[in-house]
This record gives structure tokens, C-alpha cells and sequence, in this order.
């Protein structure tokens, strides 16, 4: 039976998309996933995670450090004290700021996000004195995720913070995505790209990791600080060559990639060096398991159709939402007149800064994908970060419909305009069509969900 009038509307009503949107972050809740993958009973310990099995028995367990960080770090590390009390000897975890504080022998260190800070280094700098202290029969539980790139940092020897500040901060104006920018990342820093599980050989290693990258690779995820990096100083000064950048960073950066190029730095560890022998690393949480209970959601709620596209959001912001208007008009032409499309798309998008603008990639999707609706009726689409956090704004993302633009003339905004000075969320902000949820305490990059009314006749 088509959907009546009232029914339709609401499910292109920004209400429904948000609350796919929050259905979709609810199932990654970090604590709940820690849980789940670390079955703790007398006899033992044990991790499960998907295809990853593994299992230590009592006897065969000496002390526990608890290492790690990311903006979904305290949740992570109070599931795991949770389910380990006393068993943990010492930790360290860096955490968002406002998060901070001691439990029991763990220190949860307050660190910036995106870009590193003085608590960035100080808990890199304890986790990497704590970690060779462990011995054989000792276990290093890692909690790793999103954001733990800039939360765990130490920059290279010769290379202050400040330079890899300005390198950093370079390569986000210039559009650089996930997997360049921690490529770079790894080759300037002492704990990145596997420098962590050498720094922990020969004790053992369990990495629980929740993702925020397409494809879930562990050595991407926070720069793969206890996983075999594939990447090279080849491939660093490729990047920044590529982004225009590589003359113009501090000479102290520049130098130091170079001097790895020459073999005068060794390279960061690769597969099969034995520092990862004993080293696991398992997926507990990611973007594609949140687009399937975006999609569930969807399904519940009355949609006709509900399909997902994982990695779908890539490249530039604006680009990446044309792509996806054109994949909602498409599901429009298939669908009867009076049902209801969903898709959900997962990823992350970068934006090549050419204004002076405020907004984040989920507010700059949106505001190009209202001037790619612009008057067109039937289509809403909400754009967010899953952390709750779309770049140095309040706001997660925004919510956009094709008289979206209109009502931003009406109230004398000019869209095209705020898209040219990468200004989105005064725009929205203006319209009340922000998507404001908090930090959420997770993160597995971001979810744009479209709704969209059939168009085919009978």
C-alpha cells in the first residue's frame, strides 16, 4: 500500500533522519562493543571479535596495562575496567578533553583533537616509558580509535611539535584525506605506524579497535600505532608533493623525510618483522556496522526501500554530495509514486579550505547538496559526524530539503556564497537546521542519510 500524504512528509522530515542518524550511533557505543568482545571469567581471559578468536588462561597471565586513546578512549577504558577491576596493574589513555581524570591505576589524559596538543604528547610520552616495562607473560590491552592520531603524539626526533603542527595543519587546508594524512603522520612521529608494538615486544598484544576508516585496515586506524605499516618516506614526500606542500613545510620536517629517504632514519616496521608476533588486532566497532542499523532503522520506521553505501564518502565534500543527490534522483525514478527511499552513506570527505568560513566536510556536504536541490521537492538529506563533532563548530552536521535554499534567500543568505567562503554553519545555524547531538563518545566517521519520494507511475 503507498504511503499517504502525511506519511511521506514525515519521512523527509528531518525528526526521521535523525533518528536514523542516532540509531546508527547507539549500535557503536564503545562500551557496549568492549564488553562484547572481552568475555572475562575465572579461568581466564578471552577476546572475540568477529573472525578474531583468541584466549589466555589465568595461570598464564601476568599484569595487565591498559595503553591507548581516541575520542571514544573513556568509554572503551571504563568497559574495560569493568570487566577486569583489579586485574589491571597500570594505563594510560588519552582521551577528549573534559574526559580526563584517574580510575583506580589508569590515568585518562585530557588531549587535542584534531590537531595535537601538550596532553598529546604527555600521554604518548607515558605509555611509551610504561609499555617496554612489560614483560613475556604480561598483557598490553590497546584501546584504539578514531581521533587517536592527534591524541597519542610524539613527534620525530629533530622535529618539534610546532613544525608537525604546521605540517599538519597544511595538509587539512590542502584537502588531504584519512590515509595521506596519517602516512604522514607515521613517518614524523616515535609511537605511529607500528612504533608501539616494537616499543611492547616481547609482551603480548591485543589491539581492540574502533574504526573510522573505509576498509577498517588497523594500520590506519589512529595511524596503526601497534600494526605493520605498508606506507614509506616514499610515499610521504609523494603526498606532499602532490598536495603542493612539500617545500613550503619547516625544514626540520622536510629534513627529517629526507634523512629517512637516504635509510639515515629507519623505516617505520613492516609484515613479518617479530615485533608483531604476538600482536592481535581486532575490529570491534566500524561505519559499516552503524549503516546497518541506520538501515534497519529506516526499514522500521516505514521506509519502502533502505539501501546502504558504505565508503561512498570520499574526495571533496561538495563533489561527494552531487554523487549522492544523483544517487537519491535515481532511487526516486525506480521507486512507485507514494513510497520512500533511505539510503545511508558512509565515509569521509575532505574540503579544500578556500574561505575564511566556519562549518566542518558534513555541514559543507550539506550546504552543496541544497544547491543541488535547489526547488526540487521530494529529497532530505542529513549529514553528520558519528562523534557528534563537525569540525571546530557545535554542531554534528546539518539537515538540508530542496526549498532549503529558498528559505535561505527569504532570510537574505546567499548559498552559493557561504559554499565559495566554506561557510556553512552560520548558513544553517540561521535556518535552525543544524544537527546538534553533544559529543557522543564514539566514532566511526561520518553518515549522511537521504530520504527520497517515489516519482514512477503506475
Amino acid at each position: 500500500m503507498p504511503l499517504n500524504g502525511g506519511k511521506r512528509i514525515g519521512l523527509l522530515g528531518k525528526p526521521f533522519l535523525e533518528g536514523i542518524f542516532r540509531a546508527a550511533v547507539a549500535v557503536v557505543e564503545p562500551g557496549r562493543l568492549v564488553r562484547n568482545s572481552l568475555p572475562c571469567s575465572p579461568s581466564g581471559l578471552s577476546l572475540e571479535a568477529g573472525d578474531i578468536s583468541a584466549a589466555i588462561r589465568r595461570e598464564d597471565l601476568g599484569n595487565i596495562y591498559l595503553v591507548g586513546g581516541g575520542k571514544a578512549g573513556r568509554s572503551m577504558g571504563n568497559a574495560a575496567l569493568e570487566i577486569l577491576g583489579d586485574r589491571v596493574a597500570v594505563g594510560v589513555i588519552a582521551v577528549p578533553h573534559g574526559a580526563g581524570g584517574i580510575t583506580g591505576s589508569v590515568r585518562f589524559i585530557e588531549a587535542g583533537h584534531p590537531l595535537p596538543d601538550d596532553g598529546s604528547r604527555r600521554a604518548a610520552g607515558e605509555m611509551m616509558t610504561l609499555l617496554p616495562g612489560a614483560g613475556e607473560t604480561d598483557l598490553i590491552l590497546a584501546l584504539i580509535s578514531g581521533g587517536g592520531s592527534a591524541m597519542i603524539s610524539a613527534p620525530a626526533q629533530g622535529v618539534s611539535p610546532d613544525d608537525k603542527e604546521v605540517v599538519l595543519r597544511q595538509l587539512l587546508r590542502s584537502g588531504a584525506d584519512i590515509t595521506e594524512f596519517n602516512t604522514i603522520r607515521k613517518h614524523l612521529s616515535l609511537v605511529k605506524g607500528g612504533r608501539m608494538a616494537k616499543a611492547t615486544h616481547p609482551a603480548r598484544v591485543w589491539a581492540l579497535l574502533l574504526s573510522d576508516v573505509p576498509g577498517d585496515d588497523p594500520s590506519v586506524i589512529a595511524s596503526g600505532p601497534f600494526s605493520p605499516d605498508s606506507t614509506t618516506y616514499v610515499d610521504a614526500r609523494n603526498i606532499l608533493l602532490r598536495r603542493n606542500i612539500f617545500e613550503t613545510i619547516p625544514p626540520a620536517a622536510r629534513g627529517h623525510i629526507e634523512s629517512g629517504l637516504s635509510g639515515k632514519v629507519p623505516e617505520t616496521p613492516k609484515m613479518g618483522d617479530p615485533v608483531f608476533d604476538r600482536v592481535v588486532c581486532a575490529v570491534i566497532g566500524s561505519n559499516r556496522v552503524a549503516l546497518e542499523a541506520a538501515k534497519a532503522e529506516a526499514e522500521r520506521e516505514g521506509a519502502a526501500v533502505a539501501r546502504i553505501f558504505p565508503g561512498f564518502l570520499r574526495g571533496e565534500a561538495r563533489e561527494c554530495a552531487r554523487a549522492f543527490v544523483s544517487e537519491l534522483r535515481a532511487a526516486s525514478a525506480s521507486l512507485p509514486e507514494g513510497r520512500v527511499a533511505v539510503l545511508a552513506a558512509g565515509g569521509e570527505t575532505t574540503v579544500t579550505v578556500r574561505g575564511k568560513g566556519s562549518g566542518g566536510r558534513n555541514q559543507e556536504f550539506a550546504l552543496a547538496a541544497a544547491i543541488e536541490l535547489d526547488g526540487e521537492e521530494g529529497i532530505a538529506i542529513l549529514s553528520a559526524g558519528t562523534d557528534g563533532v563537525d569540525g571546530p563548530t557545535d554542531a554534528a552536521g546539518a539537515y538540508i530539503r530542496g526549498d532549503t535554499c529558498a528559505r535561505a534567500r527569504a532570510a537574505g543568505l546567499d548559498p552559493s556564497d557561504h559554499l565559495a567562503g566554506n561557510d556553512a554553519h552560520p548558513f544553517f545555524r540561521a535556518l535552525s537546521d543544524l544537527v546538534v547531538t553533544g559529543p557522543t563518545g564514539t566514532n566511526v566517521a561520518d553518515i549522511a542519510v537521504g530520504a527520497v519520494a517515489g516519482s514512477r507511475r503506475p
